[in-house]
């Protein structure tokens, strides 16, 4: 495994403001995305302020489970955070090619080629599954 895929949950696994018992309902779209090929996971979603590490976990079938690395560190406020949280993570990290599923565009540069966008009111789909196997492929 030498790839990481950045992983969002809110508007990625599930659509933004899912109810509770909608949390994770993208989940097997992500699964079958990743089948084929192996890479890393590490979390990039705002629930990592919230919830342990352990507790995130456990809401991945074992196979995923087992692909993740961790979290991304600490918030990073200001104009394109969440890719500046990516970058602080690489930077401690061997650098990898990576990827990263996300539903808020204005988080990232204009033109990012890592970032994989998905409709908030959706969540993961087809279109955003292709693309990651198409990467993995390569």
């Amino acid at each position: 495994m030498n790839r990481i895929l950045f992983l969002d949950f809110d508007g990625v696994l599930h659509p933004n403001h899912a109810a509770d018992e909608s949390y994770f309902v993208r989940l097997p779209v992500l699964e079958r995305a990743l089948s084929a090929e192996d890479c890393y996971i590490v979390i990039s979603s705002s629930w990592r302020f919230h919830h342990a590490l352990d507790a995130l976990k456990n809401r991945f079938p074992p196979q995923l489970r087992k692909r993740i690395l961790g979290c991304t560190g600490d918030a990073i406020i200001g104009r394109h955070s969440r890719y500046r949280e990516i970058r602080a993570f690489l930077n401690l990290h061997t650098e990898m090619a990576w990827r990263t599923l996300d539903d808020s565009a204005f988080e990232f540069p204009e033109g990012c080629e890592e970032l994989i966008l998905c409709d908030g009111a959706v969540g993961i789909a087809e279109r955003q599954a292709v693309a990651i196997e198409r990467w993995l492929a390569r």
